[in-house]
């Protein structure tokens, strides 16, 4: 009964998923989550592969901002969790992951699946509490102490992982769970279990629709990556803007909507990445990088408010570097212990920031002018050509409509690039739909030229590692996809992928039967192998073959025959006309989308 008041109160306490590796030391937690399902208390996802579950969990959490729990058996299960948990830590992300373990008597004797597993997340961990096994009291009820009490358990977990208290960003809590066996037995009891259940979702909706404050709602409000809104904070803490300081506002990953409404406050130009959720209205400069190193432009800048976390340029670094810039950096967690975005180590820390209230945008004007006539410029010279306007011609009679005509085909044949790529599913992507980009070089290649668009976009740019990127997409579609009544749960997640990300993350294309398919477009930019190192020094530097087989690691594998196994819809798409029809058709489940592209 321990793992079925514990799952109880995490929901109650907001919890609405929970994925589910397969194990015997987990068993108890298993069912419990089983039972859950039964009545419609959680959404469970079952994976085969711990790592695969754990960057799942991830994904439905950055869409979320709520924990989405782990339960898995002991031993190397546990171990398969720490990059995802990393990636959490480092991206701020909620995360609470139950990991079943031997009781202290089978410790240190060697028993079969044992090993040090309390604690294994390190520092990383915003807690983490291993558990005694559960046993009953003198009442044959269970024994509730405060180290094994299922509901200050379940508070901790949540209030930790979520960062409720404000003493930490948001992040992973591991609860290590001690099961003497026998490991499960309820029989009997199923009715009083669903009952349980019930209740708990019936209070945790309520208190959602009413907005009452408390950790449940804390959590839901969050926005992923652990940025929140500026209200209730003191005066000292916050960045009130004033002057004519030549200023841009920076927007890393995961800075969310704060970037650009403070950037259309202040009439600043918004240097987004691609990666931001920032990267929409008028202040927003697609070509930042380029403008950054123009001395006539981005040379200007005397100072430069930070939002997120940056790490697309070495432009956008190399500005945080300069002596004659100002950095400001907000960060709602500007507290002591924590790590910011500081690459000079001067920068000021703020938990919010503003426009004084007397202050005119326009002050700006001709400084955020300067930047955007710059970026229509070199936007309009990289332009890809597309098909041209036919209604143009008709003045110039049929022999130049005929040209336009044959230039428009020729265009609709050319091979599609990776810019073509890159734009066209950022141009196809709307606001009901997700975008999740893996840390590939497509990234790079997005950011230099995605025009300003109000998208759902995500990436985990904590570590910035092509680990789970499929796995986090998934979770990403499972949540946004769950709602009826949500606007998200008719759209599509499309993921902006390179060939080794896919292969590396490979085994998250397995799918239960049992879960509903999701609508999941997989965009596999396939160059053979890892051309995200061409651009290093080490490329001029390194012996051709030395470097053509441990950095750009060259591979065979055919995608159809993996997509088929799995049993994804698989699409090869060579041409500008076969990329722009495939985005136009209705998606109704997972596919993956080869798009062969040149090495160089």
């Amino acid at each position: 009964m321990f793992a079925v008041e514990l799952l109880g109160e995490l929901i109650r306490l907001g919890v609405r998923d929970v994925v589910v590796c397969p194990g015997s030391r987990s068993q108890a937690l298993a069912l419990a989550a089983a039972a859950a399902e039964r009545v419609g208390a959680i959404r469970l996802h079952v994976r085969v592969d711990e790592r695969s579950a754990a960057f799942f969990a991830l994904g439905v959490a950055r869409e979320t901002g709520l924990p989405a729990p782990v339960i898995v058996t002991s031993g190397t299960a546990v171990a398969n969790l720490l990059p995802a948990a990393l990636e959490a830590h480092e991206g701020r992300v909620p995360m609470i992951l139950l990991t079943a373990d031997r009781p202290t008597e089978l410790r240190g004797i060697r028993s079969n699946q044992t090993t040090t597993q309390a604690g294994v997340l390190g520092p990383a961990a915003r807690l983490s509490l291993d558990v005694p096994a559960p046993g009953l009291g003198p009442d044959g009820d269970l024994a509730r102490g405060a180290a094994t009490d299922p509901q200050q358990l379940a508070a901790r977990a949540v209030s930790a992982a979520t960062g409720f208290l404000g003493a930490a960003p948001a992040g992973p809590v591991q609860l290590n769970l001690s099961f003497r066996e026998p490991l499960s037995g309820v029989a009997g009891f199923e009715a009083m279990i669903d009952r349980g259940f019930e209740a708990a979702a019936a209070e945790a909706a309520a208190a959602r629709d009413s907005g009452e404050l408390g950790i449940a709602s804390a959590a839901a409000q969050a926005v992923p990556g652990g940025f929140r809104a500026h209200a209730g904070f003191a005066e000292e803490e916050l960045y009130t803007h004033a002057g004519d300081a030549r200023t841009v506002v920076l927007a890393g990953a995961d800075a969310g909507p704060a970037a650009e409404s403070f950037a259309r406050a202040i009439g600043a130009p918004l240097l987004a990445e691609a990666v931001s959720g920032a990267r929409y209205g008028r202040e927003a400069i697609a070509s930042y990088a380029t403008l950054l190193d123009d001395p006539e432009i981005g040379g200007l800048v005397e100072r430069a408010v930070v939002f997120g976390h940056p790490t697309l340029t070495r432009q956008a670094t190399a500005l945080l570097r300069r002596e004659a810039v100002d950095v400001i950096v907000v960060d709602p967690h500007a507290g002591p212990g924590v790590e910011h975005v500081n690459p000079g180590r001067r920068a000021t820390v703020v938990r919010g920031a503003r426009a004084a209230a007397d202050f005119d945008p326009r002050t700006l004007h001709r400084w955020l002018g300067s930047w955007v006539v710059a970026d229509r410029e070199i936007q309009r010279d990289r332009t890809t050509v597309h098909a041209p306007n036919l209604s143009a011609a008709t003045a110039a009679g049929y022999k130049e409509r005929s040209a336009y005509a044959r230039a428009e085909v020729a265009a609709m044949r050319e091979p599609v690039t990776r810019e073509l790529l890159a734009e066209a599913v950022w141009r196809g992507s709307w606001p009901h739909d997700r975008l999740v980009v893996a840390a590939s070089r497509l990234v790079r290649v997005l950011d230099g030229l995605a025009p300003g668009r109000k998208l759902g976009v995500h990436a985990n740019r904590g570590l910035a590692g092509i680990d789970g990127t499929i796995a986090t997409a998934l979770g990403v579609a499972a949540a946004s996809q769950a709602d009826p009544e949500g606007t998200a749960a008719a759209g599509v997640t499309r993921v902006l992928i390179g060939d080794l990300a896919l292969l590396h993350d490979v085994g998250s294309l397995l799918l239960p039967p049992a879960e509903a398919p999701l609508r999941v477009q997989l965009f596999v930019g396939n160059d053979g192998g890892g051309t995200i190192f061409d651009g290093l020094e080490v490329a001029g530097a390194a012996a051709p073959d030395a470097f053509e087989r441990v950095m750009r690691t060259p591979h065979r594998v055919a995608l159809e025959p993996l997509a088929v196994a799995y049993g994804w819809d698989y699409r090869r798409v060579e041409t500008r006309s076969e990329l722009e029809r495939l985005l136009t058709e209705p998606v109704t489940g997972p596919g993956i989308i080869e798009v062969p592209l040149d090495r160089d």
